[in-house]
């Protein structure tokens, strides 16, 4: 019934609006459940079984998270718990606020399940993120979940000088974050691929890990796009400097899957994508014991389960979520 309730009433309500419209539609809502307990309670009936999953040091209460992008700010913790999830990931998180691309930048294909976004990164900034963090923390309504932390390098940052702005977001925010993710693979920041190279990203691993004096867990987000060399090379980097884990996989550039009279440019996620982000988690599993949270066409029980044997330790959905609705974790864990 709840599948029913949200398929036939809830989305197309939010499909009647504008993507952006109702994406902020939803996390207006949300954010005011997650300041109102009795609000709250509602949610809690979407909340699947109990599935304790350990990874890089944490324990999950089920596999399932929420991807970045979402909720980007971290402006509804306590809902996202209330839901079910396992864990959340916020962000991404520049060191600088920024208004992202021009609109529209966000682009539905309901026959494929799928949806295209050229957001570029659009985020409050680190500090006013870490004060919004602060305040929930202080307020005692932390959620009880492991809670991620996406950064990435701001839009005006040169590429050379991108270790020093991931440096700045990871010390404004770290002390809020279960895990650090540094995302250097949206296709929506001109260049920000260019960090997954060997050179650049010895750089950038080697910064954050000299400033981790905690211990945080670092987790490195990579495209669907790398050749099996490049993979390679990321995945040596990323052993030599004590990454804690991968998140495989960002957005693709490949929309042979879309209608070429409505295509448009930006990253492509959902159902289409399901395919090549697996065939990474399994390539990322036959060359290295690091754990991985995979990510990319989760839409159910059989295509969660196919990242669970490619190798993927936890998985994490996002436009699978905005098809399926809240329903959907229950789905998967059962």
């Amino acid at each position: 019934m709840a599948v029913d309730l949200y398929t036939r009433l809830v989305r197309p309500l939010l499909f009647s609006l504008g993507p952006e419209t109702a994406h902020h539609l939803a996390l207006a809502c949300l954010r005011a459940a997650s300041a109102s307990p009795a609000l709250l309670a509602p949610l809690r009936r979407f909340q699947p079984p109990e599935q304790p999953t350990r990874a890089f040091g944490l324990t999950f209460r089920n596999p399932i998270g929420l991807a970045a992008g979402f909720d980007k700010n971290g402006v509804a913790l306590p809902a996202w718990e209330a839901l079910g999830f396992g864990f959340v990931e916020i962000g991404t998180v520049t060191a600088r606020a920024q208004p992202g691309n021009p609109k529209p930048r966000i682009f539905r294909f309901p026959e494929q399940q799928a949806l295209i976004n050229r957001l570029g990164f659009n985020n409050d900034g680190a500090e006013a993120v870490a004060a919004r963090l602060g305040r929930l923390k202080a307020g005692g309504r932390w959620p009880s979940i492991p809670v991620g932390i996406n950064v990435g390098k701001s839009k005006v940052t040169p590429l050379e000088e991108a270790p020093q702005d991931y440096l700045y977001s990871f010390r404004q925010l770290s002390e809020f974050a279960d895990y650090i993710v540094l995302n250097v693979s949206s296709p929506n920041t001109p260049g920000l691929r260019d960090l997954q190279t060997q050179v650049a990203l010895t750089s950038l691993l080697r910064c954050i890990r000299e400033a981790n004096s905690t211990g945080k867990p670092i987790l490195l987000k990579i495209a669907p796009d790398l050749l099996p060399g490049d993979l390679e090379e990321i995945i040596d980097v990323c052993e030599a400097h004590d990454i804690a884990g991968l998140v495989a996989t960002n957005t693709t550039v490949d929309h042979s899957a879309v209608p070429a009279d409505q295509d448009q440019t930006g990253g492509l996620s959902g159902a289409p994508l399901r395919e090549k982000s697996t065939s990474f988690v399994r390539a990322i599993r036959e060359r290295t014991k690091l754990p991985i949270i995979g990510v990319g066409g989760i839409i159910d029980a059989a295509t969660a389960q196919e990242k669970f044997a490619a190798g993927a330790n936890l998985l994490q959905v996002y436009t699978g979520y905005v098809y399926r609705g809240p329903e959907l974790l229950r789905v998967i864990v059962g």
